[in-house]
């Protein structure tokens, strides 16, 4: 059984996230998606546990569903870490996934002790990643818990001003529990491929969500091949690399993250290819700040093989756009504007594309672009067609900007090493 799931979100009580991120409009949007499995988001904050015990009907085994909706939810929070190591502060962030809101509850009157549970839907502890998976393992063995967003400069395991060199580095003699470890925004799989070591844990790739829209929500997302939907399936598909249960990951380009390569937004300074960032050394020319480090100038630093580098038997990937996105740039509208991306001429082409076709996924993964067109009509069918054929450009984000899209009208490039359609990895 082929099942889509987005597992790293927020809820309302997380900082800067929409006050909309309710059960509700989480599930309406996340079907329009094309979601089948949904993270809870913050389940640690007491106010969000008592609405989604509230709220939610357990289904079956460690699954959850909101009433008169299709879509299954997992316990999930974020949490952050901050300790030294080699005499610098590491801020490091970790997603936990639990089979039961019960459990839920319990660790966060166990993280009391660590942190204010109650401030913020992401907590931040004081605490050794080490400590936190071996209290998190000693509460419940069937408990997961993986590093986020991995290459973030800030507040991630690898992170070029906040992380350390090694997954062991970061989880010591807790080690041992970690089977994934999330790419980010910033990096996809053939990034992450070129350091040998992550070769032993499953590539995952979740959204980070702070809104409920679908531009946001599943923007990043796993393809799980389950039995049935349940939290052990899950369970077993994350611990388990090599069983066939994770198909393969989508993933918005990694140009389009908001920290792929190095500048200074302040100064209006980038993106600068890493290159030139080096030539640099890594200072601001207009203000000799130093710049971020970009996502690919760190994974350049840790790398042991080069940048076409491909494991065998590695799990499929391929790169999408959000629709909103798309719909917005074929009609010429400034992208980069939330209020034209959820404006109303976006909207109507949206759900009247969605009501066609029956999700966003299905649209971008398996439609037909001659059918896309009868409805959406030409632009719209062309601006798909560019994405999955590798003709749109991005030029890449940088320290917090996020990459900016171009129409490529040239040749059809080749996207052999990677599936832009479900059906071509799965038969």
């Amino acid at each position: 059984m082929e099942l889509i799931a987005d597992l790293h979100i927020h809820s309302k009580y997380s900082g800067a996230t929409s006050q909309k991120m309710n059960l509700a409009q989480l599930a309406e949007f996340a079907e329009m998606k094309g979601l089948d499995i949904l993270g809870t988001g913050d389940a640690l904050h007491p106010l969000w546990i008592e609405e989604l015990k509230r709220e939610l009907e357990e289904f079956d085994d460690g699954l959850y569903r909101l009433k008169n909706k299709e879509i299954y939810f997992i316990t999930q929070v974020e949490v952050a870490t901050v300790h030294r190591f080699n005499e610098k502060s590491r801020r490091i962030h970790h997603v936990i996934l639990m089979p039961s809101l019960e459990v839920a509850k319990q660790l966060s009157d166990m993280l009391k002790n660590y942190g204010d549970v109650e401030s913020d839907g992401r907590p931040v502890l004081s605490m050794k990643p080490s400590e936190l998976v071996e209290l998190v393992m000693e509460l419940d063995s069937s408990n997961i818990v993986f590093p986020a967003h991995i290459w973030t400069p800030w507040w991630s395991m690898l992170g070029a001003f906040s992380g350390v060199d090694h997954i062991k580095e970061c989880y010591e003699d807790m080690v041992k529990h970690i089977y994934a470890v999330e790419t980010g925004l910033s990096s996809d799989p053939p990034m992450n491929w070129r350091v040998s070591w992550l070769d032993d844990y499953n590539l995952v790739s979740f959204s980070d969500s702070h809104s409920p829209y679908p531009y946001r929500i599943g923007r990043e997302a796993v393809v799980f091949n389950l039995s049935k939907p349940s939290y052990k399936e899950v369970l077993e598909a994350i611990r388990n690399k090599g069983s066939g249960k994770i198909s393969m990951t989508i993933e918005v380009p990694p140009e389009y993250g908001k920290y792929h390569w190095s500048g200074h937004r302040n100064c209006g300074f980038g993106p600068v290819e890493p290159r030139e960032a080096k030539r640099l050394n890594y200072l601001c020319p207009v203000c000799r700040k130093r710049f971020t480090k970009g996502v690919d100038d760190r994974v350049d630093e840790l790398a042991d093989r080069p940048r076409d580098y491909s494991p065998d038997k590695s799990i499929g990937y391929v790169h999408l756009i959000p629709l909103q996105e798309l719909i917005a740039l074929s009609m010429g509208l400034d992208i980069e504007s939330e209020s034209k991306l959820n404006s109303v001429k976006v909207w109507r082409e949206y759900e009247k594309l969605v009501k066609r076709f029956g999700s966003e996924f299905k649209i971008l993964l398996k439609t037909p672009e001659e059918e896309i067109e009868k409805i959406g009509g030409k632009n719209i069918a062309e601006i798909i067609s560019n994405m999955r054929s590798g003709r749109l450009k991005i030029i890449p984000g940088y320290d917090g900007v996020y990459g900016r899209l171009i129409i490529d009208r040239g040749e059809k490039k080749d996207v052999s090493k990677k599936f832009t359609k479900l059906e071509d990895y799965l038969k």
